[in-house]
């Protein structure tokens, strides 16, 4: 009896001491490490995955019944939620409920194209200025401004868009550009009614304001890691500042350039409470002026959450998550096209600029 369990505890001994020698192999070898970095790599996939899947079916009811009509319709009509219940294709819904996005697409679209044409140039400019123009002195205190604008919460940017910003856009900047616009196509959408400060341009604009910060700390970092040879030799070919920047600085960093456009598109995108602040939350009218007022995607949500909790048939719920779904696809495909002029622009750029 003895002897077997001492056999035994020795039998044990030797399986915890095989144990511990591959545990040990596995450190040794990096296999642990792979394997951590190979789980944490695809954490963000499954993520993405996860809330595509999540969208899609929550918003099953809604695309089926909406149908190409909420692409293509202007009209937000939630319909009778305390009438009687109607049911089509195994879909139930309040009698007249009929959604359309188009404002929203169009909403969404228009202020993240405003905000990139206002912010870009200046960013850009900030960021030559911050590491070329100013002294030493000055930059680590722009830089930290920087900093701090880009972690103002958006609330108060909202508030500030639509208690001081909007009204002074309204009264005094707007009139003027609609007074003096050319009444032609294209430029009569900057003519007509100014409104009262919120609208498409405040909209475009307050984005604008959040954005500038993100691109041009990005586009500071990115200007100071190009090396000073390129630079030196092309000002001692008797290049101007301004033709080396455009020539050596800007083809070396545009990749990266292009990517933090995309960081500060993807901000204006899905800015929710300040756009909601801002634009005049108008549902069902597209917008006849860069003044009128307007929505956006993740402001018609985050607005009419709580209204559409009140449908017992869950329809609007589920419109809502059909137009989030949307947002997705419009923010993944910008990214997707983001990554292709990136790999262009980095397979074209030369180091040392075009033309030296």
């Amino acid at each position: 009896m003895t002897i077997a369990v001492r056999q035994l505890g020795r039998g044990r001994v030797t399986v915890l001491s095989r144990m511990r020698i591959r545990f040990r192999a596995i450190i040794r070898g990096g296999l642990a490490i792979r394997w951590a970095g190979g789980l944490a790599a695809t954490i963000p996939l499954l993520a993405l995955l996860f809330v595509l899947a999540t969208l899609s079916i929550e918003g099953t009811g809604a695309i089926k019944l909406n149908g190409l009509h909420f692409f293509t319709g202007t009209g937000w009509n939630p319909g009778n939620t305390y009438g009687d219940t109607v049911v089509t294709h195994g879909v139930a819904y309040p009698i007249g409920a009929s959604y359309g996005a188009l404002p929203l697409i169009v909403g969404t679209l228009a202020s993240s194209a405003i905000a990139l044409v206002v912010a870009v140039p200046i960013s850009v400019g900030a960021a030559f200025a911050i590491v070329e123009r100013l002294p030493r002195h000055l930059v680590s205190i722009v830089g930290t401004v920087l900093e701090l604008l880009a972690g103002i919460p958006s609330v108060v940017v909202g508030l500030w868009g639509a208690m001081t910003f909007g009204p002074f856009i309204a009264h005094h900047v707007a009139p003027v550009i609609a007074r003096n616009a050319p009444d032609v196509p294209v430029l009569d959408y900057f003519r007509g009614n100014t409104g009262n400060g919120e609208g498409m341009l405040v909209s475009g604009l307050v984005l604008a304001v959040m954005i500038i910060p993100i691109i041009a700390s990005t586009c500071r970092d990115l200007i100071r890691g190009v090396p000073s040879l390129p630079r030196e030799g092309a000002t001692a070919l008797g290049m101007s500042d301004w033709e080396c920047a455009r020539r050596v600085t800007l083809p070396w960093v545009s990749g990266g350039i292009i990517g933090a456009v995309v960081l500060g598109l993807g901000r204006a995108l899905g800015e929710t409470i300040a756009v909601a602040m801002v634009s005049g939350a108008e549902l069902g009218a597209m917008p006849n002026n860069i003044y009128s007022t307007m929505t956006t995607i993740a402001a018609t949500v985050v607005s009419q959450l709580d209204s559409a909790l009140t449908d017992s048939t869950n329809f609007a719920v589920k419109t809502l998550a059909e137009a989030s779904l949307v947002l997705m696809v419009i923010t993944l495909l910008t990214n997707v096209a983001a990554r292709a002029l990136v790999r262009r622009a980095s397979g074209t750029a030369l180091p040392v600029g075009r033309g030296v």
